[in-house]
């Protein structure tokens, strides 16, 4: 195919989630019917290239002609403070680089969440989740589950584990929110909360330096392979994405399992609700370093590339009825986790404590239920992330 402007497909709106439009979209399953890829454009102009099938992510995940690099010309970020910071902006945030530079931090990390290691600290997770659970229904039998249940359990597990002080948890919360914000947060209000939270965890791995404990970030400095300035990055991208992801995956999951409760009790419904909601739709930004051919279509060197992970996870010729929530089909090849030598570290993390937050909630409160409807639900359409604001519950 020749990449001449009159060769180019039609452009498409670039893929923020709108109020009343169902997630995900309606126009995911056209653009996979499409031949190609889709032509959009970001905010500044910036042609991008967006991937929908599931065959088409993984590969341009796994292309090494394919950077994640922010530094690179042509990397699509969705504003001017939203996307992959560069390393002069945070050192350390690793998932903006390519090997080897890349392996250098994975291979320091990996063995923190290993599936034995994850495994250990199960019963640390129980405690947590019973402890909301306590509180919550203590307090009557009305409660949000977001923010005394789902937002609670991730933020603690992951301050646990960092060895960050509970008592800091609704700080980083508080900057984590305004930074993952689409439209309500501006610029300036995003570079404060970075800022915020870089001067808080460089004096935490100060205070670690001096008096170790028995957590991740002892064990880091310990080894010497990330140096103290590049820990920043790392714990920052840790804090986030150890908290907000799961949060959001725990609520939309407890909303698929009330409105289908034949499912409840059944393990296979982490992995199901992980595929099904896709909520990192638009997590896994990329621009080509080299010309290279993806589904046919050439993408040039210097252009922008965004695989919708939603799309990928939704797409028929990976999973049969993608849009029917069905925890007995086989859905651990689905991208929630992305692919490649960038698929999250985390991700035994996040199941294990899916697992126990179903588990212990069915089992305490059997007779939970929503209390508005499914379409009164507070939806985050303002978010980098999808998932809920709210989630009102009675029982």
């Amino acid at each position: 195919m020749t990449h001449t402007e009159a060769a180019l497909p039609p452009t498409v709106d670039f893929p923020l989630r709108q109020p009343g439009v169902p997630f995900p979209p309606p126009d995911y399953a056209d653009y996979r019917d499409r031949e190609g890829l889709v032509l959009s454009h970001l905010s500044d102009g910036k042609r991008v290239w967006l991937v929908t099938r599931h065959e088409d992510v993984r590969a341009v995940l796994t292309n090494p002609s394919i950077s994640s690099n922010p530094q690179h010309k042509g990397f699509p970020n969705v504003g001017t403070t939203l996307g992959v910071p560069k390393q002069d902006q945070i050192p350390g945030w690793f998932v903006g680089m390519d090997s080897p530079d890349h392996d250098r931090f994975r291979k320091a990390l990996i063995p923190e969440f290993t599936v034995r290691r994850v495994r250990a600290m199960k019963p640390a997770i129980e405690r947590t989740v019973d402890a909301q659970l306590d509180a919550m229904l203590a307090a009557g039998n009305t409660a949000d589950l977001v923010a005394d249940f789902a937002l609670p359990i991730p933020s603690l597990v992951i301050s646990a584990l960092l060895g960050v002080p509970p008592a800091d948890r609704e700080f980083f919360e508080s900057r984590t929110r305004v930074l993952v914000s689409l439209r309500s947060s501006t610029d300036d209000d995003r570079m404060a909360a970075a800022k915020d939270l870089l001067r808080y965890i460089n004096r935490l791995v100060e205070i670690k330096q001096k008096w170790g404990g028995d957590d991740l970030i002892t064990r880091l400095l310990a080894t010497g392979a990330i140096a103290p300035h590049e820990m920043s990055g790392v714990l920052m991208l840790l804090l986030i994405a150890g908290h907000e992801t799961t949060a959001n995956n725990i609520a939309l999951g407890v909303v698929t399992l009330l409105t289908n409760p034949q499912w409840i009790g059944d393990d296979r419904a982490v992995e199901e609700t992980l595929r099904f909601h896709s909520v990192a739709d638009l997590v896994s930004l990329r621009v080509a370093v080299q010309d290279v051919e993806i589904a046919g279509q050439l993408v040039k060197a210097g252009e922008g590339i965004v695989p919708l992970v939603a799309a990928a996870n939704h797409d028929e010729n990976a999973f049969e009825c993608p849009h029917a929530f069905d925890p007995s089909r086989s859905a651990r090849h689905h991208v929630a986790f992305g692919y490649g030598v960038h698929q999250c570290l985390g991700q035994n993390l996040v199941r294990i404590e899916m697992e126990v937050a179903y588990r212990k909630l069915f089992e305490r409160i059997p007779n939970l239920e929503l209390a508005v409807p499914t379409d009164g639900l507070d939806i985050k359409y303002d978010g980098v992330l999808y998932g809920l604001n709210e989630l009102p519950v009675r029982w």
